[in-house]
C-alpha cells in the first residue's frame, strides 16, 4: 500500500490507542516516541493529525538580532514538492524561552498552502482564531501575543521537542491528547494491529468496568483477550499499561 493512503488510514484512530499499539509491535521504548505533556493541542476540533516532519530550530525571542527567513522560504519549496502531508517540528532556541511565539495565522496560512498540515513546537503560538479557520493544527506550549524578528538557525536536521528526537522524514501523529513520533519500523503494520487493538479494548474495559467480578477474575479476562487478539505474540506480549 502506498505511504500516503497508510497515513490517510491512521488518521482514523486517536494517538494514545496507536501508542498503546506501538509497545505491542515496536522494540522501541515508549519514552523515545511520545511526547512530553507540556506540548498540547491548541487547535483541538481539528485533530487527528498526521504527516511527515520537516523540522527547524527557530530563534523567535532573542532581542537586538536582526531576523533571518532566508531558510524558511526554502522549507516551504521543500515541502510543496513533498507529496506527502507535512507537518513543521519546530525548537525554540530563543534566549528567553518564555517569549517564543513559533507562528501566526499568516505563517500558518503559508504553511498550509504547500501542504504542511500542522506544527509541533516547544514553542508558543498566536493568533489561534485565524490559524482555526485555515485550518491548521497546533501542538505547542500554549499562546503568545508577540515575538521578536524569526531567526531560522537551521532546518532539516534532527531536532528534539518534548523530550523526544525527531528526525526528517519521520511520520508525526498527534490529537488533543498529545503527539507521538511513529517509529518507521511499525509504520507499514500499525492500522492493522490498531484495529485489533481498538476491538481488544472495547471488549476489555466492558469487563474491566463491571462490578461483580473481583480483581483476580478482570486479571485473567485480560490476559485471555490478549491471547484471542494475538498481542502474545507481539514484542511486549503484555496488556496496554494504559488506557
Amino acid at each position: 500500500m502506498p505511504i500516503a493512503a497508510q497515513l490517510e488510514e491512521l488518521r482514523d484512530f486517536d494517538t494514545p490507542l496507536l501508542a498503546n499499539t506501538i509497545g505491542y509491535i515496536s522494540p522501541v521504548p515508549p519514552h523515545q516516541y511520545y511526547l512530553s505533556g507540556e506540548i498540547q493541542s491548541v487547535t483541538p476540533p481539528l485533530g487527528p493529525t498526521i504527516g511527515v516532519a520537516f523540522t527547524a530550530e527557530i530563534d523567535s525571542s532573542t532581542p537586538g538580532e536582526p531576523g533571518d527567513t532566508e531558510l524558511y522560504w526554502k522549507l516551504l519549496e521543500m515541502m510543496r514538492q513533498s507529496s506527502l502531508p507535512s507537518i513543521l517540528v519546530a525548537k525554540a532556541v530563543g534566549s528567553r524561552p518564555e517569549h517564543e511565539c513559533m507562528i501566526g495565522d499568516g505563517m500558518a496560512k503559508t504553511l498550509f498552502s504547500v501542504g504542511c498540515v500542522g506544527l509541533v513546537s516547544d514553542s508558543r503560538v498566536r493568533d489561534i482564531a485565524g490559524i482555526m479557520t485555515t485550518p491548521f493544527a497546533v501542538y505547542c506550549r500554549g499562546r503568545a501575543v508577540h515575538h521578536e524578528v524569526l531567526r531560522f538557525r537551521f532546518i532539516n536536521r534532527p531536532v528534539e521537542v518534548g523530550g523526544v528526537i525527531i528526525t526528517p522524514g519521520e511520520v508525526i501523529h498527534a490529537d488533543q491528547n498529545g503527539v507521538i513520533r511513529i517509529p518507521p519500523d511499525c509504520i507499514h503494520d500499525l492500522a492493522g494491529y490498531a484495529i485489533k487493538n481498538r476491538a481488544f479494548e472495547h471488549e476489555a474495559h466492558m469487563f474491566l468496568r463491571r462490578t461483580d467480578k473481583s480483581p483476580a477474575e478482570k486479571r485473567a479476562h485480560v490476559q485471555a483477550l490478549v491471547q484471542k487478539y494475538g498481542f502474545n505474540d507481539c514484542v511486549s506480549g503484555a496488556a496496554p499499561s494504559k488506557s
